[in-house]
């Protein structure tokens, strides 16, 4: 029987005897050509993307600030901005989740409950993060110039970093399950991708403000 070299890569391989009924299992359950499911996607990507871009602009511009003619009125409004844009989220991944099949062996009593209970726990999370930091500093004060006197450190940000990103991946968990949505699920693996490379833009830049900040007292 003849060995096979390994130098020559994948000329190697007779995918003629591969299996295609394993790939093919989840193309059943999930249609990426469908409209909601390309809206949901689009909207999970645009959110984060949006809210990065506009606050940078405003800290590096203050133009906002100008236009509203205060920092505060501008970060508040910025922050409806956002608020509307997480519902449209919400109601876009809701929709796709509708003209998506379900899988009929997460339709049951328990992994509905299972579901329910990561949207409390994510929940959770998501309102003491938001009690914890208030309004403006949930919604990107610091860009404005309105910067905390001392870090956050009571719960949940005792308990995690970031609990107001992973408690909000964690409510979209929790539909994906309850729904028995695959479709679900990819989409909540999408809204924790795009938080996490847009934590590795916000975290560092974030820490400058601050850093510039305390340079800044040293000197005065």
């Amino acid at each position: 029987m003849s060995q096979l070299d390994c130098c020559g890569g994948l000329s190697n391989l007779d995918f003629s005897k591969v299996d295609a009924s394993v790939i093919m299992v989840p193309a059943a359950y999930i249609d990426v050509t469908d409209f909601s499911f390309l809206l949901a996607a689009l909207c999970i990507v645009f959110a984060p993307l949006f809210w990065n871009v506009v606050a940078r602009w405003e800290h590096k511009t203050r133009v906002l600030t100008s236009l509203f003619g205060s920092p505060y009125t501008a970060c508040y409004s910025l922050g409806a901005v956002i608020i509307m844009i997480g519902c449209l989220r919400s109601y876009c991944f809701s929709e796709a989740m509708k003209t998506q099949p379900k899988l009929e062996g997460m339709l049951c009593q328990a992994i509905y409950y299972a579901g329910l209970a990561f949207i409390g726990l994510g929940g959770l999370f998501v309102v003491s993060s938001f009690f914890a930091l208030g309004f403006v500093g949930t919604y990107l004060g610091d860009y404005f110039g309105i910067l905390m006197e001392e870090k956050v450190t009571r719960f949940p940000f005792n308990v995690m970093n970031n609990p107001m990103y992973w408690g909000s991946t964690v409510v979209f968990l929790g539909l994906a399950i309850m729904n028995a949505s695959p479709a679900g699920l990819v989409l909540t693996s999408l809204v924790g991708i795009c938080y996490k490379i847009a934590l590795m833009y916000e975290g560092p830049f974030t820490e400058e403000i601050y850093q510039r900040r305390e340079e800044s007292r040293k000197n005065k």
